[in-house]
């Protein structure tokens, strides 16, 4: 898209990229649960702009508030001393101590001196072409806040067709590190160092064979990224969480279980490689689902456990036999590509990606506007497609094709809408779910429905050489589908992993159990299952992106991606390798203010600067070369 498209234009009402896949320091955290702690509709402009609609034109308006972010609650269960007098490393102002539900006075203090993430437009053109990774990103600000605090490191990097993908540096601890007691972390010490904090409002990994990470290095994006291996996979089984053997070696070490299992579960994962050459296996369970089918293979009750929860990875009661195949196939194509498990997480939270699209678009003439909201969509009454846009400028941007995050549709628009929703919940831990003899692990968990007829729950562990957490402590990222506020779905799994310093709590629990020390839930929307037929009235022209799926991975947002370009651009290539920046010739004639897509006439009142703004999501303006 950047390469054949002439001017492209992305307007966000927020303050920072990404929209619901964004990254944050703590403090800029704090900021985003105080705006969405807030339930007043900001109402701030007037009505002008309506004036720019002429007689043959209707306008359809834009919600001035995203609603995607529901029922946030925080907590603070660490040690609270004194921390009014604490300020967080670079240039925070002095910063009050909060309980439950007590964000909105670190987040007014953190507003007065810096907006509430620290991202500047991607410095694309001045990396150019050459090896981008390892640098600190957008939203973390100083380069002396990131270093590993090692002895001994290494450094990855694997060689994929022509391209790179760099895997992260990863810290060799000390083998007595396991026996030693978890340092008694402050509110105060997390706040100074909030920095160091990249905490995603998106939970996901990146499957090593997956499409986001075929597209990252097609299109060589992923020259500015970095990426860690995922080193193990728990499963929580009679109240315990223990590690799953996935490959083979793996399988043949492991001390849990017989060697009757290890041959079972060798045999069961050689059949799910090549599960379509016998159809006659699994044909006669198509009305079955994947748990029923398990149980008729003569799998022991452990293995049953494993396979469905932790490699599969599916529903016990929803998943048909198909599926669950399909699962397990996909888990173990992917195994040994990086590493021992299929899993790659990004240095800095999964927010980079994003921003590593950003940066590459820039350098090919992407132009980001920050703080700059949309007031509607501009519709011809004769064609019934949509010509422009009018900005908080009262300002007329003309376009061909227009992509709307759904979070500006107004309730006219999504009258027959119904959304799903994901419950998460983001806490700060002082030791791992599991200790073992080193502590730099990145974990994931699922843990099994609590009731029948619940979801089970995702669990991503990430530890401080992520670059996404303080050194000895730990980010806990859970995520499910919603059947009541985040809170209630998502607390009795807290409660089972680690302690909240409840009295309910008995000590051996809660010195063995990791310890809470922060932590927010919230009530995310999940629009992925949406088609644009359900909403009401829209141009043939806009197209409309959903915020991120429940799903661990990202192909749902990958296909969505590329079936809205294949619409626009049938005949061109989705995110073809891109050239050299400075082997591109650029035309006068292309280049011209005239052809840039944004009217100037006194008659659409428009504004040279795009800079300044107010009050989001984002919406994407795209004008064809050689159009009109």
């Amino acid at each position: 898209c950047v390469r054949q498209v002439s001017h492209l234009f992305f307007l966000y009402r927020r303050n920072y990229y990404g929209g619901n896949w964004a990254s944050f320091s703590f403090s800029g955290l704090l900021s985003w649960i105080k705006e969405n702690q807030q339930t007043t509709d900001t109402n701030d402009e007037c009505e002008d702009w309506r004036k720019l609609i002429l007689e043959n034109e209707e306008a359809i308006s834009l919600s001035k508030k995203d609603k995607t972010i529901q029922n946030v609650e925080d907590f603070c269960f660490g040690d609270q001393d004194s921390a009014e007098d604490v300020e967080e490393a670079g240039a925070l102002p002095k910063l009050p101590v909060f309980g439950a539900s007590g964000a909105e006075g670190v987040a007014q203090e953190s507003e007065k001196e810096c907006p509430s993430v620290e991202s500047a437009l991607p410095e694309a053109e001045s990396r150019g072409p050459e090896k981008a990774t390892g640098t600190e990103p957008a939203n973390a600000v100083e380069g002396n806040d990131t270093e590993i605090t090692s002895g001994n490191e290494s450094s990855h990097s694997l060689a994929l067709g022509e391209s790179t993908l760099e895997l992260g540096k990863t810290e060799a601890a000390p083998s007595e590190i396991s026996a030693q007691e978890p340092k008694q972390i402050t509110y105060s010490q997390i706040v100074r160092e909030g920095r160091r904090f990249n905490i995603d409002l998106v939970s996901k990994l990146l499957y090593s064979r997956g499409l986001l990470i075929d597209l990252l290095i097609k299109s060589n994006v992923s020259r500015y990224a970095e990426f860690k291996n995922a080193t193990r996979i728990l499963a929580f089984r009679e109240g315990k969480v223990e590690q799953v053997p996935c490959s083979r070696a793996d399988v043949f070490n492991s001390r849990q279980l017989t060697m009757v299992e290890k041959r079972m579960l060798m045999k069961f994962l050689t059949f799910c490689l090549d599960y379509e050459q016998h159809p006659d296996e699994y044909q006669d369970y198509e009305n079955s689902t994947f748990a029923q089918f398990l149980r008729t293979r003569k799998l022991t009750p452990s293995l049953q456990h494993f396979i469905l929860h932790s490699i599969a990875m599916v529903s016990e009661t929803d998943c048909s036999v198909l599926e669950g195949l399909q699962a397990t196939k996909k888990f173990l194509q992917c195994l040994g590509r990086y590493g021992n498990t299929p899993f790659l997480f990004p240095l800095y939270g999964q927010g980079e990606i994003p921003q590593c699209f950003c940066r590459m678009c820039a350098v090919f003439g992407g132009i980001y506007c920050l703080r700059h909201s949309v007031r509607c969509l501009v519709v011809d009454k004769e064609s019934g497609r949509c010509k422009a846009i009018v900005d908080h400028f009262g300002q007329r941007i003309s376009a061909n094709y227009f992509i709307v995050e759904d979070s500006y549709l107004s309730e006219s628009v999504c009258t027959n809408v119904c959304y799903r929703q994901i419950s998460r919940a983001v806490l700060i831990t002082d030791q791992s779910v599991l200790n073992t003899d080193s502590e730099q692990q990145v974990s994931i968990l699922t843990v099994p429905p609590v009731d029948l007829g619940k979801p089970a729950v995702c669990v991503i562990e990430l530890c401080s050489s992520t670059m996404t957490c303080m050194k000895d402590t730990y980010l806990v990222h859970l995520t499910c589908p919603s059947t009541k506020t985040a809170r209630e779905d998502l607390e009795p799994v807290v409660q089972k992993l680690f302690s909240l310093n409840t009295e309910k709590e008995t000590e051996n629990e809660e010195l063995e159990k990791p310890r809470v020390l922060w932590a927010v839930y919230f009530n995310m929307r999940d629009s992925s299952g949406v088609e644009k037929n359900s909403y009401d009235g829209l141009p043939s022209n806009v197209y409309i992106c959903s915020g991120p799926d429940s799903a661990l991975g990202n192909d749902c947002a990958v296909r969505q991606a590329e079936t809205i370009f294949q619409e626009m651009f049938p005949t061109e290539e989705f995110c073809p390798p891109p050239p050299n920046p400075e082997d591109i010739i650029y035309d006068e004639d292309e280049i011209a203010p005239e052809e840039s897509g944004v009217s100037n006439s006194p008659e659409t009142k428009a504004e040279s600067s795009a800079e300044e703004s107010s009050s989001g999501g984002s919406t994407a303006v795209k004008k064809e070369d050689n159009e009109e």
